[in-house]
Parts: C-alpha cells; structure tokens; sequence
C-alpha cells in the first residue's frame, strides 16, 4: 500500500511564480533573474516638447556604429547587440550581471512626427532621438476676435 500523502494547495506555484515572471521580463525589458537566458531591452523615456518628441534610450557600452535606428509607420525600432568580453588567460569572472547580446526594442510613437528630419545622438550611454512634430499636431493659436 502507498503512503498518504499530504495535500499542499500551494504546489506547483513556485514555478508558476518563475514562469510568470520570466514572460513579463521579456515583455517590458526587464533585467531578468539569475539562471535566465538573457533577454533584454534598454529602457525608454519618451519626452514631449513644443515642437518635437524626444527619445531617451539607455545602452550602456556600445560604440554609436553598433546601434540600428528605424522608424517603421508609426513605430521607432532600436537594435544592436552588446558583446560580451571574452575571457583571457590568467582572467576569469566570478559575477555577470549586465546583460549582453542582441536587442530590438519596438515603441510606439504616440504622437505623428516628421521621422525623415529626426536627429540622433549617443553620449555617456544614453542614445536620443529628436523628431521634429508634425505640423497636424503641433499646438496653433486661435485669435479671438
């Protein structure tokens, strides 16, 4: 005869619990958890002036001509791929922590631009996109007579 076993109403929600949060890693660009495979995606700030959108992604330790930027309808594709440093004789790692390897991060513009006059520049990281406004979108002033 088989032993009786115990009921736990929790069995089995560990995993869901690692399952669950390994899809919003990927989802949202999250670091993920140590023992992942590594999935990444730079963050965004998404900043709205007078006249223009302002882009503001964060990668970190990679060289301007290893970053792809398109405007794909009314979508902004940033990719790229973070090498990882290879190990050398009389040098190993104990830690790694930053994530590397290829990345495409897609956002949704939320206003219309003018993407054929968009201005790109990457310094101490930090890569940012300037799209002028459309002019359907841009604020007019109504004189009241």
């Amino acid at each position: 005869m088989g032993k009786i076993k115990r009921y736990d109403p929790f069995w089995g929600i560990e995993s869901f619990r690692r399952d669950m949060e390994r899809l919003f890693d990927s989802f949202f660009g999250r670091w993920p958890s140590e023992g992942y495979p590594t999935l990444w995606g730079p963050a965004v700030d998404i900043e709205e002036t007078k006249d223009s959108l302002v882009v503001r992604v964060e990668i970190p330790g990679m060289k301007k001509e290893e970053i792809k930027i398109q405007t794909v309808g009314d979508n902004l594709v940033i990719s790229g791929e973070r090498k990882h440093e290879a190990e050398e004789k009389d040098r190993h790692f104990h830690r790694v922590e930053r994530t590397y390897g290829k990345f495409q991060r897609v956002v949704s513009l939320p206003i219309e631009v003018e993407s054929d006059r968009a201005k790109a520049s990457y310094k101490e990281g930090v890569l940012e996109i300037t799209f002028p406004k459309s002019e359907k979108t841009r604020a007019k002033e109504i004189e009241v007579k």
